[in-house]
């Protein structure tokens, strides 16, 4: 009994030790302003709270979700190539080929791949 209470002590001063030299060690020096400051996608969080929303930062953001999508997508398409039936995985996979490049056209045509003007 006697032996196992001084084996959890032990246990417990190298563990309290260990601790005490992680947060010695990861401890961060400097406080600065910006590290401290949350952050806001798309805005700076020392200006007027007021601005107008960036409608650029929004279209990067559309454009990063549509592709984001598309991968989820044909994933799925390329791994289920050989359970299926070619006719029908082969016109599944042009039709949304096709429809992937018809949105890019789109948005080429409305401007939306101009990242500055």
């Amino acid at each position: 009994m006697m032996l196992i209470m001084i084996f959890c002590m032990m246990i417990n001063i190298i563990l309290v030790t260990l601790i005490t030299m992680i947060t010695f060690i990861f401890k961060k020096k400097k406080m600065k302003l910006n590290k401290m400051s949350p952050f806001e996608c798309g805005f700076n969080s020392m200006t007027s709270k007021r601005m107008p929303f960036s409608i650029h930062f929004f279209s990067i953001c559309m454009l990063f979700l549509i592709f984001d999508i598309e991968v989820i997508i044909i994933m799925p398409l390329i791994m289920s190539m050989k359970f299926s039936v070619m006719k029908y995985w082969l016109t599944t996979s042009i039709l949304l080929i096709i429809i992937l490049i018809l949105g890019l056209y789109h948005e080429w045509k409305n401007g939306m791949l101009k990242w500055t003007k």
